[in-house]
């Protein structure tokens, strides 16, 4: 399983889609937290970053499909697939070892941005003055949304060779698993069941732990949610084998 998981890892690191992906990432962050007027935290005059921890979401689902498109997308494209998965190693060690991977270049992606934390924490009046426990609250979110993302991802490489259509794929479901949910609350006919329905999405639960609160359900709902993605690969993955 390590191996899978290295193998995995150093193979996107040695590419220069992943310096160009979480680059971007960083700039797009970076620009949207400092410079554009709508969004800006200098133009908003308040030291904190809930702004930054509302757009994130949108670039994760970008993000995330380019980091976990090529995950088994790549293995079949090459003719490595059928190596791979008739090897001495069980299905679920590749699947969690791929998902593992992608989940330490997604902290990879996170890291740099600790430093708006500090930057903002040094601008604020007094210095310091800064919700620190909603900041960490918003990473551990952010964290836990990366880890839904990146099994939705694994999940949609697993079901074609075409890395562009896995991105697409990967793409879809996580706007509707962030936003879709939502939406569809708002439908007339779905008025009597509004709550249960926001529940079931990802959105409700990023803004909960958003607030620094870190609630069972919450965590529960992701490692669920997450949990069920990769079994949807395992059942794709065992189908084909």
């Amino acid at each position: 399983m390590y191996a899978v998981f290295k193998r995995e890892l150093f193979s996107f690191l040695s590419s220069m889609v992943a310096y160009i992906t979480i680059g971007i990432f960083l700039l797009v962050s970076g620009l949207l937290l400092w410079f554009f007027p709508d969004t800006s935290v200098l133009d908003y005059g308040y030291a904190e970053l809930s702004g930054f921890f509302s757009l994130v979401p949108y670039l994760f689902m970008f993000l995330i499909p380019a980091i976990t498109m090529r995950s088994f997308a790549e293995e079949r494209r090459e003719g490595t697939y059928e190596l791979l998965i008739t090897r001495p190693i069980r299905i679920w060690q590749i699947i969690v070892a791929k998902y593992f991977a992608s989940l330490v270049l997604v902290l990879f992606a996170l890291i740099p941005t600790v430093v708006y934390y500090y930057s903002i924490s040094k601008l604020g009046f007094p210095q310091g003055n800064i919700d620190t426990g909603s900041v960490i609250g918003s990473y551990i979110g952010l964290f836990l949304l990366g880890a839904a993302f990146a099994a939705i991802g694994i999940f949609s490489s697993a079901l074609t060779k075409n890395q562009v259509i896995a991105f697409v794929i990967c793409a879809a479901l996580c706007a509707f698993s962030f936003l879709g949910f939502d939406y569809t609350s708002q439908i007339a006919a779905f008025q009597s069941v509004e709550t249960t329905i926001t529940n079931l999405g990802i959105n409700q639960h990023y803004t909960s732990i958003s607030r620094g609160v870190l609630d069972t359900r919450d965590l529960l709902y992701f490692i669920t949610f997450s949990a069920l993605f990769l079994l949807f690969t395992k059942l794709i993955i065992g189908g084909k084998r």
